[in-house]
């Protein structure tokens, strides 16, 4: 196994594995060694079929079903991520900087996602690393985020924070809305410790946050703006571009991620897995 950095903070191409093939014992601890330290791992022209994907995905952790979305007909853990040529001048999903699910009570650990079909240009993922983000906070901003919950809600999911009900949403994704019960704050700190590795992470994102604990939103809004603002610099980042048969794994405890929407006109078609996580803390 080959790592390869692809960004100066985050991200490695791993070169010399075949993900369709049972996973042994000691290549998955090394993949699980290299997620730790790089936080999303690429990989180029895989054959992975939805067995071998969901083996992959169980070698970071147990598979979970996400909440909101629908799966594919008959497997409960794999969504299909599609966007098709017709569907110009939407939103799409994933389509601004997040943790996914952050408002569960056990957040997933991760995701697995394979391009299956992606346009000529357009279509790539950014992902943001949140233990260099809480590291490097100035001293205001880490004593506002040190020992303090953040609440989460899930807000495209609920009545309360729905998106505007002339926003165009993607018709291909299915996802469920208007459940009162995502309105429900869940609180988690908003610096978690990494499982695996010990090192603090900022635990905070504009979709699913909506205040710092003892602080009304209104309060908080000021603070969370300087904190998202830091979260994402540039040199945090890195940026991948889909390849058919390209696999990205990433750690959802410790980044956040961004779909970029700029291919309006071509079809997109990705499926993703999720492994599931434990309570922040």
């Amino acid at each position: 196994m080959d790592l390869e950095p692809v960004a100066g903070t985050i991200g490695a191409e791993v070169k010399g594995v075949d993900l369709a093939g049972p996973l042994r014992d000691d290549l998955a601890e090394g993949l699980r060694k290299a997620l730790g330290e790089h936080l999303v791992l690429f990989f180029r022209d895989q054959q992975l079929d939805v067995a071998s994907q969901k083996r992959l995905t169980g070698a970071f952790g147990e598979l979970m079903a996400v909440p909101y979305v629908e799966p594919l007909a008959d497997e409960p853990y794999i969504v299909a991520v599609l966007k098709e040529a017709g569907e110009t001048g939407i939103s799409v999903f994933g389509g601004a900087w997040h943790s996914d699910f952050s408002f569960l009570p056990r957040p997933p650990g991760g995701s697995v996602l394979l391009g299956v079909e992606v346009p000529p240009f357009g279509g790539d993922t950014l992902w943001a690393n949140q233990i260099i983000a809480y590291e490097t906070l100035p001293d205001d901003l880490k004593a506002v985020v040190d020992g303090r919950g953040a609440v989460h809600v899930g807000a495209p999911y609920g009545v309360k924070h729905a998106p505007a009900s002339d926003l165009r949403l993607s018709r291909s994704i299915h996802i469920q809305r208007g459940d009162p019960e995502a309105d429900r704050e869940v609180v988690h700190p908003a610096v978690r410790t990494h499982p695996w590795t010990g090192r603090k992470a900022l635990f905070l994102n504009p979709i699913y946050t909506t205040r710092l604990e003892g602080m009304s939103a209104e309060d908080s809004r000021p603070l969370l703006q300087r904190l998202y603002e830091h979260a994402v610099r540039p040199e945090f980042t890195c940026r991948f571009r889909w390849t058919p048969g390209a696999v990205a794994i990433w750690d959802n405890r410790a980044t956040l991620h961004y779909a970029i929407n700029d291919y309006d006109g071509q079809r997109r078609l990705m499926y993703r897995t999720t492994f599931a996580g434990e309570e922040p803390y």
